[in-house]
């Protein structure tokens, strides 16, 4: 390959990187200003999408933070997180209001509309956070650095990038923590705190590839091109045990008697959500 050649394979390696990541880092921005205005559902949840698929291409691209980006992000998507995480719990208990209603189930019903009502004044203190927090962490510092990552370094580190070995190196941490579950599941229980800690870091490496698979597509061979689908698939499944966990939490962590519950109903109710949460780990276990 001659010179000219290798200049111009450089040149259109740097122009994917760039118009990929600023595809991204323009949305994470726009839904983000958005997001603080009046708290969209969907505008939260894309500027915390955007943020995550900027955090994945750096670790790639910058796996050193020369640009300092990361910390940055790292921020706006834990404050983007409390929210949207608040707005998925809300939404699945009204569902589930909603269908004790109407089978006539009215101690129930009024059990998730105090636990809603409570939920949402939660909500309200991590929408305050958010409001103050962003429009500085996508300020004048966010901009600076941005800039100097595109002018000043991304030629280079994207004739660096590798995204194939670090996809390989994601799958070999995934069955790794495959074997760190099962391990923990046969000593501990399925149903313990322990392997309930190993399955969500499961969860968690599953994500990690799909987001990989899908942020940096552009770069990636056939063999990986059918990675975003099925660890999305996998994540979902056991996204599904999380969110049963995380209610379960939850609710242990209200005090009934300050909700005005009726505590015999409510023991019942996280009795109920325990055994739910019993099964998908078990259907999991047989899949």
């Amino acid at each position: 390959m001659t010179n000219i050649q290798t200049i111009g394979l450089a040149k259109s390696k740097t122009t994917q990187w760039q118009t990929v990541l600023e595809d991204h880092y323009d949305k994470f921005l726009s839904y983000g200003q958005k997001a603080v205005k009046d708290f969209d559902d969907e505008d939260v949840h894309q500027a915390r999408v955007n943020c995550r698929k900027l955090m994945t291409l750096l670790r790639i691209l910058d796996a050193s933070d020369q640009a300092g980006l990361i910390p940055l992000l790292k921020k706006s998507q834990k404050a983007l997180g409390k929210v949207r995480d608040a707005d998925v719990m809300i939404d699945a208990f009204k569902e589930r209001k909603e269908d004790a209603k109407a089978d006539n189930h009215k101690e129930e019903s009024d059990l998730l509309k105090a636990v809603i009502k409570a939920h949402k004044q939660e909500r309200k203190a991590y929408r305050t956070k958010l409001a103050k927090k962003l429009p500085k962490l996508q300020g004048k510092i966010l901009k600076k650095k941005w800039k100097t990552l595109i002018e000043e370094h991304l030629e280079s580190l994207a004739a660096q990038a590798d995204v194939n070995r670090i996809m390989r190196e994601l799958e070999i941490a995934y069955e790794q923590q495959k074997r760190t579950y099962r391990q923990t599941a046969k000593t501990e229980g399925i149903d313990s705190v322990e392997a309930l800690h190993e399955l969500h870091q499961l969860r968690i490496a599953a994500k990690e590839i799909r987001y990989t698979a899908s942020a940096a597509e552009f770069a990636l061979s056939s063999k990986f091109r059918d990675s975003e689908e099925v660890y999305k698939k996998i994540q979902t499944q056991l996204g599904h045990i999380n969110d049963k966990r995380v209610w379960v939490e939850t609710l242990e962590d209200y005090n009934p008697k300050k909700l005005k519950v009726n505590e015999e109903v409510w023991s019942a109710f996280i009795e109920q959500l325990q055994q739910e949460l019993n099964e998908a780990i078990h259907e999991q276990q047989s899949s």
